[in-house]
């Protein structure tokens, strides 16, 4: 998340959200294939999955509201085709190859798509957890223009720790690719008045997943 459109947690004005009831995983034939092209340009290792939500993140806010979920992806798997000069414009608006290549055609099956697992993003770390379970923290009013994990409305906030789970590969210095750079992760517990103010019920309470840099300690 960065302070782009997507960021939409606490926002007003969208309407409801309208459950659908036995909703396919498809709506139309386009969509499995979008699905499919991310899934096969996995094996390649040319971008990770931080910048792939990168990519999504930085689409003008008049795309990103009038696109589907899924045109969405098309529209982000484009952005990196081209900045990796997988494709070219002409060729997107072609649909097909316009030019010949010196990479190896490689052959991707539904084989090799189910043996496709996520690694893991824990990495060991040198220094020890700045923050333990209990302790009250303020997540930092930052103003990122690239990819975060920290929204908008967990900004500038007293939370509390709930637990440390572990170091891991922090996705707002890989997603722009500056490297993993770990960084300890926390469960930090916010009451709903604390984010959206009296008028919330009193009850609800909210888990964010945050790493240390976007903490200080209350």
């Amino acid at each position: 998340m960065s302070n782009t459109i997507h960021d939409m947690g606490g926002m007003h004005g969208f309407g409801p959200i309208v459950e659908e009831e036995n909703e396919p995983v498809f709506h139309t034939e386009w969509e499995g294939r979008v699905y499919a092209m991310n899934r096969a340009m996995g094996p390649l290792r040319l971008w990770t999955i931080d910048e792939g939500r990168a990519a999504q993140e930085m689409l003008p806010p008049s795309v990103y509201l009038s696109a589907s979920y899924y045109q969405r992806w098309y529209l982000g798997l484009v952005q990196r085709a081209l900045d990796h000069s997988i494709a070219g414009a002409d060729e997107v608006a072609a649909g097909k190859s316009l030019r010949s290549s010196d990479k190896p055609n490689q052959i991707f099956t539904p084989k090799d798509a189910k043996a496709l697992t996520r690694g893991s993003y824990e990495r060991p770390s040198s220094v020890p957890p700045q923050f333990k379970p209990s302790d009250t923290v303020r997540t930092r009013n930052v103003q990122p223009v690239t990819h975060t994990r920290l929204p908008r409305y967990a900004r500038d906030k007293l939370g509390t720790v709930e637990a440390i789970r572990g170091c891991h590969v922090y996705p707002d210095s890989v997603a722009t690719g500056a490297g993993e750079d770990p960084q300890w992760l926390y469960t930090v517990v916010f009451s709903g008045r604390t984010l959206w103010g009296e008028g919330c019920d009193p009850a609800v309470k909210v888990s964010v997943e945050a790493f240390e840099p976007y903490l200080l300690l209350a």
